[in-house]
Parts: C-alpha cells; sequence; structure tokens
C-alpha cells in the first residue's frame, strides 16, 4: 500500500484548488491501481493550519500539534501531490509558509506531483519559475508534467484532463518503480532489484521473460 499525502493551499471552502487537488489524486490512484497496487490517500487542507502556521512562525516554544501532524505525514508518504493557487505570479503565503517550517531534509528524493490554480491562463508559467525550483531546493523529485487549471477549465476542458492523465501517469510509475516494481507488468516485480537475484544463463535469457 502506497502513502500518498494530497497537500491544498486552497483559501475558501469550497475551492478550486481543492478540486483539482482531488481530480489529481483520483487519477493518480486509478493509475496506480492499474499497475497492480494500491494507495491510501490523506488530504492536508493548509487553511485548517493558518493559525498554527503563523503561531510557529511568531512564539518561540509553541507546540503545534496539527501542524506537527501534518509534517510527519508528509514526510512518512510515498509521494506528495502539492497544490496551490496563485497569488501575484507565485505560490502564495500559506503554501510557501508551511515549506518554510518542513524539516529541510523532508523531501529529499520523494516524487512530487505540482500543480496550481488561478483566474487567468497567464499564471501558468508559475509552475515553472516559481514552484518547481522551491521543490528542487528542497530535493524533492518532481515529476516532469505540472498541471495548471485557469477559472475556465473546470467546465470540462480536454486539455486539464490530458495533463491530469499525464502526471498521474509518471507519478504512478514513479512510485511503482520506487518501491521495486517493473514499470508496464501491472505489477510488483518477482525479482529482487540486485543483480545477485538474476538466475544463471544469459541477460538476453532473462529480459526475455518479460516480452
Amino acid at each position: 500500500m502506497h502513502k500518498l499525502v494530497v497537500l491544498s493551499a486552497g483559501l475558501s471552502s469550497p475551492s478550486a484548488t481543492r478540486n483539482l487537488a482531488e481530480q489529481i489524486s483520483g487519477a493518480v490512484t486509478t493509475a496506480i491501481s492499474a499497475r497492480g497496487e494500491s494507495a491510501a490517500l490523506q488530504h492536508i487542507e493548509l487553511r485548517d493550519l493558518a493559525v498554527e502556521l503563523a503561531q510557529s512562525l511568531t512564539s518561540p516554544g509553541f507546540t503545534p500539534t496539527q501542524l506537527l501532524a501534518a509534517q510527519e505525514s508528509v514526510a512518512d508518504s510515498d509521494a506528495l501531490i502539492a497544490v496551490t493557487p496563485i497569488f501575484s505570479a507565485s505560490y502564495s503565503g500559506l503554501f510557501k509558509t508551511f515549506f518554510d517550517l518542513l524539516d529541510k531534509d523532508a523531501l529529499q528524493h520523494k516524487p512530487v506531483l505540482l500543480a496550481a490554480t488561478a483566474g487567468t491562463p497567464r499564471h501558468s508559467l508559475a509552475l515553472e519559475h516559481a514552484m518547481r525550483p522551491l521543490f528542487s531546493y528542497l530535493r524533492a523529485r518532481t515529476m516532469p508534467t505540472a498541471i495548471f487549471a485557469a477559472t475556465e477549465d473546470f467546465g470540462g476542458s480536454e486539455h486539464l484532463g490530458s495533463r491530469i492523465a499525464q502526471g498521474a501517469r509518471e507519478l504512478a510509475d514513479t512510485v511503482v518503480l520506487t518501491s521495486g516494481s517493473v514499470g508496464g507488468l501491472g505489477g510488483p516485480s518477482s525479482v529482487a532489484g540486485n543483480a545477485s537475484d538474476i538466475p544463471a544463463g544469459s541477460f538476453a535469457d532473462f529480459l526475455s521473460r518479460y516480452n
């Protein structure tokens, strides 16, 4: 069972950001299931942590119970789906504050699928010039496809659906392969991930088993 954390920084309830997060997480779960494995989702709404985030910044010695639980969930996850609204061409302050307070090694090598929402398509480049550098600094393993949704895309955009599907496939492949499975075989490999487990015979014979 793969543990996936879905981090949403939407400020309203309901929000377009949470809507996009749910669409993506559903697609990722389906993609992992198609590979013969399963996933457990945990949704974290940063708006629910806003007070503790502020107190953690301004009150030394404060013990943020809910925030600590959220940080532990992110650190212990097998993959992260991070979704933020875009304000003034960058991620929200709430979103940035959470990662400012996260342990510097919590995301090291962790697969992360990036996504964002905004009122206009003009903000789409924020995924590349703001979000991706942030997660590169945190040494996360970001997926090649990032997902952006403007307000107009929530009417059933074919382009948005395609991007979600592509990003979901990339994250599912990464999660399954990281756990020791062979991509494209629909489940865990029966062969362990080191050379000593390869049976005697030519390497071509070994590979032919999976043709």
